[in-house]
């Protein structure tokens, strides 16, 4: 982990996820009584396809073994290259196809009645519940992750021209808009409700914080987009991640450029933005088939 986090660069949520497959790995070796439980030069290539074939019989999906089989392979490699292992067990582990399953995008009218429900809450002066409406407000508006507005100091905000300094994976940097609407949300909870939450914590840097006046956490911004979408029509996941590919497809919908978008995102491959253009396309065909009469 100390590797991941220092040589790789890799980001707090992806060293969490490594570390959380990792030791289900080593769950599984000892349930099985398997040597390589306490002497890791046994870990075998069956060793691993066994493990990944029990994870699959637990109803992992095919996205979450994907995901194992990277995070075992990064591992055996750093093995062989510390001079733990003579050989690289994991470098024929075949990884299952994630799937090519769209993401959830929530309607125009179904964003504004979440935000109208905030706005409701909000009018009460409560400055959770104006926290509340300008994290949602932020995360629709910029598309960022859960995990980067969790990140964001006070001086990664520039309400004058509408932007934001954002640390993504791997460390890097990037400067996203926001509109208006957010903007207002934003100014209103750093110069009303956040005061009254930090009064425990005053020197706190963070721009979102909990009642108490530390930084907010992602467990507490899932729970709150979860609640708000849980009820709404539609299949699908419920987190933050809805809002972000939200806030794409919408963007991308409006005539923006897809590296543009992708830029926004930060996306290191123009591959994975693209998984946008194809909601927008299913969107075209669903909307034509129900509105051409020879459709």
């Amino acid at each position: 982990m100390r590797h991941l986090r220092a040589e790789r660069g890799l980001s707090a949520h992806t060293v969490t996820a490594y570390d959380s497959d990792l030791r289900a790995l080593v769950e599984f070796l000892e349930n099985s009584a398997s040597p390589a439980s306490g002497d890791v030069r046994q870990l075998t290539l069956d060793t691993l396809r066994d493990w990944l074939w029990r994870e699959s019989q637990r109803g992992l999906s095919n996205k979450s073994l994907a995901r194992r089989t990277s995070s075992v392979r990064g591992f055996t490699a750093w093995l062989t290259r510390t001079g733990e292992c003579d050989a690289d067990c994991g470098l024929r582990l075949k990884s299952p196809k994630p799937g090519s399953s769209l993401p959830r995008v929530l309607t125009l009218t179904t964003i504004a009645d979440v935000l109208g429900e905030l706005e409701s809450l909000a009018a009460d002066d409560d400055p959770v519940a104006i926290r509340n409406l300008a994290i949602v407000e932020l995360l629709y508006a910029s598309g960022i992750r859960v995990s980067e507005l969790s990140g964001l100091d006070i001086g990664d905000v520039n309400l004058d021209d509408h932007l934001l300094r954002v640390t993504g994976k791997g460390s890097k940097e990037r400067i996203v808009p926001f509109g208006i609407p957010a903007a207002t949300a934003m100014r209103r909870y750093l110069s009303d409700a956040r005061p009254k939450l930090i009064v425990d914590a005053p020197h706190e840097p963070a721009v979102f914080v909990g009642a108490r006046g530390a930084r907010v956490n992602v467990r507490t911004v899932y729970q709150l987009v979860a609640s708000l979408l849980a009820e709404l029509p539609g299949d699908g996941p419920i987190g933050p991640h809805t809002l972000r590919h939200t806030a794409a497809t919408h963007v991308l919908d409006g005539g923006a450029d897809l590296r543009i978008v992708q830029e926004m995102l930060g996306h290191s491959s123009l591959a994975t933005t693209q998984v946008y253009t194809h909601v927008s396309k299913e969107r075209l065909k669903e909307s034509y088939e129900r509105a051409h009469p020879r459709a």
